[in-house]
């Protein structure tokens, strides 16, 4: 027992700091490499930031716990909108004035309600998974694409200017980014072993242990980033990070893990855990793309989320009880 809680706490402790050192070198990386600020700010910031939900969930898949890798693919997304973004908006209201992100958000709704047809038969099987993966590389290739087409906006210059705050040496960003992804394997396989196995003497199922400590323990990196971007104003950073991690949860992480081990998954995924994700995807998409008027999540709102996200880890936790 106590070996199962020290490979949890120090595989979670592990996993922020790896994340970080990780999420450090490859924007140094990938500045040297001439990327755009805002592929560095989608793909490497917000992508990067879910570099624990992908490592953690493939392990889980590869000890065949496919209820923890979809668990903690849907629940990052939960704790992303309506913890992390809830906070966010509570610091200071959150103002969408990147046009790239009001193309983003319509994206990532319909992406979230296309994959409710995939699981609609409580499976993904490899094909799916891989259709998945497709999916997610075909929005990779869109991001490029609109990245040569277009110049400067909010996005591209608030990433800019947090950038410009902690370049690196190359050499300094070509080894955090090589450790930080060999530690992110050392420590979800710790946090994996600790979380199955107590799980399994508590009575409690893989699922519950995904949607929960799990997912916001690998949701923690997109906590420290937006709250901080928040507290220094940079609105469309805070929301990018959120879209960004929501997309490669939904497309990558689920796709990755469930093409690792294809298998059936537990039906309240779908009836309870994807119900809430399409319903706070949708009130973000809805505040946040503002139709007629501007994008904003005022801080009201973001208090609805917040309400929203502790309901409904409430209600997790009294149907165990």
């Amino acid at each position: 027992m106590f070996t199962a809680i020290s490979c949890l706490v120090s595989g979670l402790v592990l996993l922020l700091w790896s994340a970080d050192k990780f999420v450090e070198g490859a924007s140094g990386v990938a500045e040297y490499a001439g990327l755009s600020p805002l592929l560095i700010g989608i793909l490497i910031v917000g992508f990067g930031t879910s570099a624990p939900e992908l490592i953690v969930s493939v392990t889980a898949a590869l000890n065949k716990s496919t209820s923890i890798a979809i668990g903690n693919a849907y629940g990052s997304n939960i704790a992303n909108i309506g913890l992390i973004l809830g906070i966010t908006a509570l610091i200071k209201p959150v103002r969408v004035g990147s046009q790239v992100l009001k193309k983003e958000l319509p994206i990532l709704f319909s992406i979230t309600l296309f994959s409710f047809l995939l699981i609609f038969d409580f499976k993904i099987s490899r094909v799916e998974a891989l259709f998945l993966l497709i999916l997610f590389s075909i929005l990779m290739w869109w991001s490029f694409f609109q990245d040569k087409k277009k110049g400067l906006d909010n996005f591209d210059t608030e990433v800019k200017d947090s950038l410009s705050l902690k370049t690196l040496s190359l050499k300094k960003s070509v080894f955090f980014t090589i450790t930080g992804l060999l530690l992110l394997i050392v420590s979800s396989r710790l946090l994996v072993f600790g979380a199955v196995f107590l799980a399994k003497k508590a009575g409690i199922s893989d699922l519950l242990i995904g949607l929960t400590i799990i997912a916001l323990g690998t949701s923690l990196p997109e906590l420290a980033s937006s709250v901080a971007a928040a507290f220094k104003g940079k609105h469309d950073i805070a929301l990018g990070n959120i879209i960004g991690s929501n997309l490669f949860n939904t497309l990558a992480v689920t796709g990755l893990a469930f093409f690792v081990y294809p298998s059936d998954f537990p039906g309240e995924v779908l009836s309870r855990d994807f119900v809430f994700m399409l319903f706070l995807t949708a009130m973000i998409f809805i505040t946040g793309f503002g139709f007629k008027r501007q994008g904003r999540i005022n801080r009201f709102e973001g208090f609805l989320l917040l309400c929203i996200y502790f309901i409904y880890i409430g209600y997790l936790i009294f149907s165990q009880v």
